[in-house]
């Protein structure tokens, strides 16, 4: 065989996953407070990025070219028409004013002449930099405090106090020990008995049933301070699984009560508080902020705009890259100051890009969903991501980015986007699928409808279901009923029985 050189060419395509493209991908993804917190790295990072702190639809400067998310439009009525090109015509040129420095700041806020004390009633209050609201609001106390400074009024003895401490530490915020005794103990060096000397002495603490290990040993410690836990008291406790399965029968056998005292002895545990550490305070919660509002056009139409307040709104300083630029003169200043450029372009691109996107995907969503936003859950349509994706000419990638960690407010309620698309269950009739959690929605209707004398099985639910055109299995019904954390019509029975 013999050897020969020969050229050739070949057409092929590849994706090149560039630093700029990898940084839009990240960004599509983030839901808005990790997007705020990546947007302060970037503000903190790089020189020639800014916050915008205009108010909201203030003109701008003619110096100034504001980069913000979501171009000129937040607003996009369902029947327009969509930019599906996905370029970028954000003005990135913006040259910041000269700043009037503080001779000018003191001459705008200088008090009139006469009187000195006289305080001009257009003039503000002067905030340094030391004045702190934050200063003026009232720690919030925990609940580790409020069993710390009870720990220091009781325990005399410093070891004693020092394994105390170390348990209130494995507190968690619902009031439970959470760690593990001897464990503590030996890495403390403590004896067990001192130990669990500490554990009963916070046991003792306010609120009752703080310290406690599960839930029988809370309503225990509850129940002993109200001097109620009697041997069959105890035996209940013993038999809490019993009591979660409504099996009263046999918690009458095994406390050795009629049905009179256990029903008084259900209703002292009924008010018995689970979680004693909830009156404290803990984390914060964060609220949902939608990242995408939907209302009522005037023309009965639904209206789709982007929540302005969720996206960040940052300025290219052109003007302090130019003259950070003149008056550099070694290369590595130049290739930073340059590379500081590219990346402030590229992230207000990205952002503009991602707000861009987001409305897309979130109007066509409420396009295809129309009659949910009309008639509510039992008209939600089956729907999944090629659907939309082939609807605006995206991938199936970008819609599921999209999709992750965002949320839209309806008139209907606040909703991630992801709950828009569930699986299709077939119709008995051979129409158009069922979403499944329309048919999630219509069990749980049927079953809190039902009477105490007839409670629905699974079985009848499906026959309930097939009649009205839902081809569902049995299988699927318990499935959906165990996912709504609803208990199975013989439990449902015996609840509603023991009720009256």
């Amino acid at each position: 065989m013999a050897l020969s050189q020969k050229l050739e060419l070949r057409q092929s395509q590849s994706l090149v996953m560039t630093p700029q493209l990898m940084q839009a991908i990240k960004l599509l993804q983030l839901s808005n407070l990790d997007l705020a917190a990546y947007v302060e790295d970037e503000l903190e990072r790089n020189p020639l990025l800014e916050r915008d702190e205009r108010p909201e639809g203030e003109p701008a400067d003619p110096a100034v070219a504001e980069a913000e998310p979501a171009g000129a439009e937040s607003e996009t009525p369902l029947d327009g028409a969509l930019d599906k090109t996905g370029d970028f015509d954000t003005d990135l040129t913006n040259v910041y004013p000269d700043d009037p420095g503080p001779v000018a700041e003191r001459q705008a806020t200088a008090p009139p002449d006469g009187d000195p004390w006289q305080v001009s009633p257009m003039r503000q209050p002067a905030q340094t930099e030391d004045y702190n609201l934050e200063a003026f609001v009232a720690e919030e106390r925990t609940l580790a405090d409020h069993l710390t400074e009870q720990l220091g009024l009781q325990a005399q003895d410093h070891a004693l106090r020092a394994v105390g401490r170390a348990l209130i530490d494995e507190i968690d915020e619902a009031g439970y020990m959470r760690g593990d005794l001897a464990e503590i103990a030996a890495r403390l060096g403590a004896p067990i008995k001192l130990a669990e000397e500490a554990l009963g002495l916070i046991q003792s603490f306010d609120p009752a049933g703080v310290g406690a290990r599960d839930l029988a040993e809370c309503l225990a410690i509850q129940l002993r301070e109200r001097d109620r836990l009697d041997p069959a008291m105890a035996a209940l406790l013993k038999h809490l699984d019993l009591l979660a399965r409504r099996d009263f029968p046999a918690l009458r056998r095994v406390c050795g009560v009629d049905e009179d005292d256990l029903a008084e002895m259900i209703a002292e545990i009924r008010a018995l508080n689970p979680r004693p550490g909830a009156a404290f305070g803990s984390a914060p919660v964060q609220p949902i902020v939608p990242d995408v509002t939907v209302r009522q056009g005037p023309d009965g139409g639904w209206m789709v705009e982007l929540n302005t307040s969720t996206l960040p709104r940052v300025l290219v300083n052109q003007n302090y890259y130019t003259t950070v630029a003149r008056s550099s003169r070694k290369e590595a200043e130049k290739a930073f100051i340059s590379d500081c450029l590219q990346s402030a372009n590229w992230l207000v691109k990205s952002l503009d890009q991602r707000a861009k996107t987001i409305l897309k995907v979130a109007s066509e969503i409420v396009r295809q969903q129309d009659a949910f936003l009309v008639h509510g859950v039992e008209h939600l349509r089956p729907l999944n991501l090629r659907s939309i994706a082939s609807a605006i000419g995206m991938h199936e990638s970008t819609v599921s980015r999209v999709t992750s960690n965002k949320y839209i407010a309806t008139p209907r309620g606040i909703f991630e986007l992801k709950y828009f698309f569930s699986a299709s269950i077939a119709s008995a009739e051979g129409g158009e699928g069922h979403s499944a959690e329309a048919v999630r929605h219509r069990i749980k209707t049927l079953i809190e409808e039902e009477s105490r004398d007839a409670v629905l099985s699974d079985d009848t639910i499906v026959q309930v279901l097939r009649s009205a055109g839902i081809d569902i299995a049995r299988r699927t019904v318990a499935k959906y009923r165990e996912s709504l954390r609803i208990p199975s019509s013989v439990q449902r029975r015996r609840e509603k029985h023991a009720s009256l």
